[in-house]
């Protein structure tokens, strides 16, 4: 089989065209709902999450078809999370994915429509969708696993923190945990879904819990570090954003170099904690490289 990242166009495109068949016509009514639901989710995301599914799947010897609703419901989530954070009340953020945040094309209100009808959308498809080979059991326990990611000791949560820490400078430990509940708890579901299909050793476990608790506070500081230094064009978003929210960020608590070695700190430590799956690890240890090396 080719190597995990020779594969991932393959993976993206499946995905999307998985989305493609759970979200409304966009032409049913009310149009401008459904519409407002593709604009928010089929608008070129990097489908890192729905990846990062995968590659745990392929890791854990799981077949990662099987792993297809799991990984649609958590990117649903994800743009979920995404419509909320970039209104004029969260993170006021008028560009996302280098176009118009989707409440700037389809105002407040239908955006906060948009993103309810996403989170109801993802639960729905999980609940629903054995085509794959899931079973009511699965199902549940994907169902369990992910909600607790997405509620308030996940990203609402998550995001609440974030906000409580506007204009203020907290230590480390208070900064990581915003950063585990915002981002980390919801790509801990991507890579603890496949566990829910086989029985896994405790080493594993412990393995691949390490390993996303690392990476997760990795991708909040990467995203930090491409908005302290990158441009509009390039990250798809304003620049400036978090210096104009007061956001309470690694680079501007701690500098720019502080955040740079905490993130490749972690990367090291995630790549050593998995080194216990041997070659199987592989696909695991890419997507914590393109963490740290993407651009955007």
């Amino acid at each position: 089989m080719p190597p995990f990242k020779e594969r991932i166009t393959g993976y993206i495109e499946d995905i999307d065209n998985y989305l493609l068949t759970k979200l409304p016509f966009e032409s049913a009514p009310p149009e401008n709902l459904h519409k407002a639901m593709h604009y928010s989710v089929m608008n070129g995301g990097k489908r890192i999450r729905p990846l990062l599914t995968f590659a745990s799947a392929e890791s854990l010897g799981v077949n990662s078809s099987i792993l297809m609703p799991a990984a649609a419901a958590i990117e649903l989530l994800h743009c979920f999370s995404l419509v909320h954070d970039d209104l004029p009340c969260m993170d006021d953020d008028d560009l996302r994915r280098g176009r118009p945040s989707t409440h700037k094309v389809f105002g407040e209100s239908t955006a906060v429509l948009a993103a309810d009808a996403l989170l109801s959308l993802s639960f729905e498809t999980l609940a629903s969708d054995k085509s794959f080979g899931g079973t009511s059991s699965n199902n549940s326990s994907l169902i369990s696993l992910i909600s607790n990611a997405t509620g308030s000791k996940g990203i609402t949560g998550g995001q609440q923190l974030d906000l409580n820490a506007e204009k203020k400078i907290i230590c480390q430990s208070e900064l990581e945990h915003i950063y585990r509940q915002k981002t980390g708890k919801l790509l801990r579901a991507c890579i603890l879904a496949p566990t829910c299909f086989i029985n896994i050793s405790i080493e594993k476990m412990s393995a691949i819990e390490n390993y996303i608790d690392a990476i997760g506070l990795a991708f909040q500081i990467k995203d930090d570090i491409l908005e302290a230094e990158g441009s509009t064009e390039i990250i798809g978003k304003s620049s400036a954003s978090d210096i104009h929210k007061g956001k309470a960020t690694f680079p501007m608590i701690f500098g720019l170099d502080e955040a740079k070695k905490r993130m490749l700190e972690l990367i090291e430590l995630a790549e050593n904690e998995i080194s216990v799956f041997g070659e199987d690890a592989s696909p695991l240890e890419y997507m914590a490289e393109s963490i740290v090396s993407r651009k955007f």
